[in-house]
């Protein structure tokens, strides 16, 4: 999809996991929305890829689409499959590991309470 805006604004239906492919040892990753309210952006992670500890300070939500993945979240390991939601607290340590390839949505919440 080359223009990611124009699919947004076609107010249709499309499948999140078939926005974006998967790279040999590689992260790959596709924002589809970017607003002062927050982003959504869609990940593919290889088998063995991950993100080191970081943290954010806004609320993040992970739609695991594809494969599972672990999320070590203030330093308790997560386990979460295709279908499962994890939810990340702002300004909490998280890392990603792909413990098969997997593909996420990633909802991060700008706005505050």
């Amino acid at each position: 999809m080359k223009n990611m805006r124009k699919l947004l604004e076609t107010s249709k239906s499309f499948e999140l996991k078939s926005l974006i492919q998967y790279s040999k040892d590689s992260i790959v990753s596709r924002t589809i929305s970017d607003s002062k309210a927050g982003t959504l952006t869609v990940f593919a992670f290889d088998k063995d890829q991950g993100l080191s500890e970081h943290s954010a300070p806004f609320d993040a939500i992970v739609q695991v689409l594809d494969g599972a993945g672990e999320f070590i979240i203030g330093g308790n390991p997560v386990k979460a499959p295709a279908g499962h939601l994890v939810i990340m607290p702002a300004n909490v340590p998280h890392a990603v590991r792909a413990v098969k390839k997997f593909k996420m949505l990633l909802t991060m919440i700008r706005s505050s309470k």
